[in-house]
């Protein structure tokens, strides 16, 4: 198996583990490794040593308020997705945690009986779980590659965050921007089992859900269609859509399925040209506007007259010409 994933019960010692480290960096196996490459840009983009971690860097209180009320919109469209991951978590040795886009953590749900030392992992709100800061793990890694992984033990850059395994998972923003990762850390005996392995998916799913309750926060006096079959890696495929049937909005998914540009989007886009290529037919609106008057007044002529502000005669002529008749 290759030295980058292998994994073992027994912690390594710190200078075998940081001579493992450089030996996979120095094989040249960071183009088919993703640990690998970020094990090389700890090494070589930001200048750290696996033997010498740096202090943590904590927020001060200040700061880490302003980091969270920076995070409140997606933070309040989270809670729902949060309290079903909380519940599946509860009975395992995990603790659920939110970083911002820079890797801050502003939000945790940690079991109060492992408070103090989970603190003392430096798994708490205002602490910076960046790559740049802390190597190689689950938030600061996710952020980077954009994409969920599982950070195992000793697959840690640093050799104190060695006792835990990090499932994590970015976030993106409804307008496809990154706006965070969410990651599950297990530790103590959990670590050894295959729980860190299936908590990937769930994270991942989490993370999803959160970005289309946030979408659709975001958005809430738009209809929101669905891209059906369009949902990848990327997320799910939704656009918010006005009373015209001109896009306002895209989640990362619709995106990148339909190839949407920003540009596109500030120039106005209908969603109709999306999905099919008919020129705009006056005849064809005006017969729709008639259907659906007619759908709400449930197949009353005069009613659905009234609706329209037209003559009941006029109605009848029009209902004719479209081929629009009346349930009897």
């Amino acid at each position: 198996m290759d030295i980058a994933y292998r994994r073992s019960n027994k912690m390594l010692p710190a200078r075998d583990h940081a001579a493992r480290i450089c030996t996979a960096v120095a094989s040249g196996e960071a183009a088919q490794s993703q640990l690998v490459a970020s094990w090389s840009r700890c090494i070589g983009g930001y200048g750290l040593d696996p033997m010498r971690a740096q202090p943590p860097h904590i927020l001060t209180a200040a700061e880490l308020r302003n980091s969270v009320e920076e995070m409140d919109e997606i933070l309040f469209a989270a809670r729902a997705a949060l309290e079903r991951l909380h519940a599946v978590s509860q009975g395992t040795k995990a603790c659920i945690l939110f970083a911002g886009q820079s890797g801050i953590l502003v939000h945790s749900s940690v079991p109060l009986s492992d408070a103090a030392e989970l603190h003392r992992l430096g798994l708490h709100p205002g602490v910076d779980w960046n790559e740049q800061t802390e190597g190689t793990n689950g938030i600061g890694t996710c952020l980077v590659e954009k994409s969920p992984l599982l950070i195992h033990k000793e697959q840690h850059f640093y050799e104190r965050h060695m006792s835990v395994s990090c499932a994590a998972a970015p976030i993106f923003d409804h307008v496809g921007e990154i706006a965070g990762a969410l990651d599950v850390t297990i530790y103590g005996p959990d670590t050894d089992g295959t729980w860190p392995a299936h908590m990937v998916s769930l994270v991942a799913e989490t993370a999803r859900q959160i970005e289309i309750d946030y979408f659709h926060q975001k958005f809430s006096a738009a209809r929101i269609i669905s891209v059906a079959g369009r949902s990848s890696r990327s997320g799910a495929a939704l656009l918010a859509v006005d009373g015209d049937d001109v896009v306002v909005g895209a989640t990362r998914g619709a995106r990148t399925a339909l190839k949407l540009t920003d540009r596109q989007l500030r120039e106005g886009i209908c969603a109709r040209d999306l999905f099919d290529n008919t020129p705009d037919d006056l005849s064809q609106a005006e017969r729709s506007i008639i259907r659906r008057a007619l759908v709400r007044s449930k197949g009353n002529v005069s009613a659905a007259a009234n609706l329209l502000n037209i003559s009941r005669a006029t109605m009848k002529r029009k209902l004719a010409y479209y081929d629009l008749r009346k349930k009897s």
